[in-house]
């Protein structure tokens, strides 16, 4: 557990993770399965048009409990804890909603990514989470990234961060304080 902790927001590499663990690699395949059937651990898959890709792509891994995962890595909050924080106010939001939406992240071979992309009746929302206080306009390129990748069915994109401020950092895109938004 607590090395999964250490992996919030990361690809998850099962090979890897046994290897840290000095673990055989099925065991830590059954361990996760365990951990996301019992809710601690939640895995958001990966955004592809095509619905069988998004079974092949390897998933973000994520706690459902921040605090607990904090406790568990031993580390202060950073990025990946505030990031972990937005999943599950969105998971708590797309479980109130009579049509179930989507949450996914999305990246490119190249590296791009935009940490979640909510998918609701063909739309997209993509998200960005920044651990900063005055959120600039390079935070949001990834989000100019994926809207140019898949047009009109991507909405503005959002940058959600730790200030007060509500700005827009280019033309449909919105940065906002991750508390006033969820």
């Amino acid at each position: 557990m607590r090395a999964a902790c250490l992996r919030l927001g990361q690809l998850t590499n099962q090979t890897e993770l046994a290897r840290d663990v000095a673990l055989p690699q099925a065991t830590v395949h059954r361990w996760l399965n365990v951990l996301e059937a019992s809710y601690p651990l939640v895995r958001v898959p990966a955004y592809a048009v095509n619905r069988t890709k998004r079974l092949i792509k390897t998933p973000k891994v994520y706690w459902s409990d921040t605090g607990l995962a904090l406790h568990l890595s031993g580390a202060t909050p950073d990025r990946p804890h505030l990031e972990n924080l937005v999943l599950n106010d969105l998971l708590v939001w797309r479980d109130s909603q009579v049509k179930r939406p989507e949450v996914l992240y999305w990246r490119t071979a190249a590296g791009e990514e935009v940490d979640f992309v909510v998918e609701s009746n063909g739309r997209l929302l993509p998200i960005e989470v920044k651990a900063t206080t005055r959120p600039r306009t390079g935070d949001a390129r990834h989000l100019q990234s994926f809207r140019a990748e898949y047009g009109a069915s991507a909405g503005p994109g959002l940058v959600l961060h730790t200030g007060t401020a509500t700005e827009w950092l280019a033309p449909d895109i919105l940065a906002a304080p991750w508390w006033a938004v969820l």
